[in-house]
């Protein structure tokens, strides 16, 4: 078996840092616990990363991006907005149903936004900001840039992923 490089050790521990910020957030995640899940020692996360804030900012990035991407990958060619449109919410529910940490690291990525901004500190809340304009834009674009049908998208997708992250089924609330 081949040594792994430092580009795949970093790809491991972001996938480890999904994990572990999903379940426990940005305050309750300790360093031990992702470099733990990884097979790394402590030592070796910081010369991946400068700091814990840096794994989870690389953590909410990457669940963001994989969010963006299967809504982009979804509507692919697909024509009319109608068709788009179910082709995203069920790419997104397949995203959050194979892998809920997705969805759970940027819930987390959202309450950590006001604490890190009571503290006079704008990165974690800068990095959400981005990656969910840059999820809207690739909605918006997707359903005809028709402002009405993406808020619509963004409401229904928001009470699927309350449901899911109180434990029910995302067809409870119909």
């Amino acid at each position: 078996m081949g040594r792994v490089s430092a580009q795949e050790r970093r790809e491991n521990v972001i996938r480890a840092a999904v994990a572990e910020f999903a379940i426990a957030g940005y305050r309750g995640t300790t360093t031990a616990a992702i470099a733990e899940r990884v097979g790394v020692t402590q030592p070796y996360l910081f010369r991946l990363f400068p700091d814990k804030k840096a794994m989870f900012v690389a953590a909410l990035t990457r669940s963001m991006e994989d969010t963006r991407l299967a809504f982009e990958g979804a509507a692919d060619g697909v024509e009319g907005g109608e068709r788009a449109r179910q082709a995203m919410a069920d790419a997104y529910a397949q995203l959050i149903s194979t892998h809920p940490e997705t969805l759970l690291v940027q819930m987390q990525g959202y309450a950590a936004v006001a604490a890190a901004e009571a503290q006079g500190e704008d990165v974690i809340g800068e990095v959400v900001r981005a990656g969910w304009m840059r999820i809207w834009e690739t909605v918006h674009l997707s359903l005809g840039a028709d402002a009405d049908k993406t808020a619509s998208f963004f409401a229904c997708g928001m009470l699927g992923n309350t449901l899911t992250a109180i434990g029910l089924p995302s067809g409870a609330g119909r």
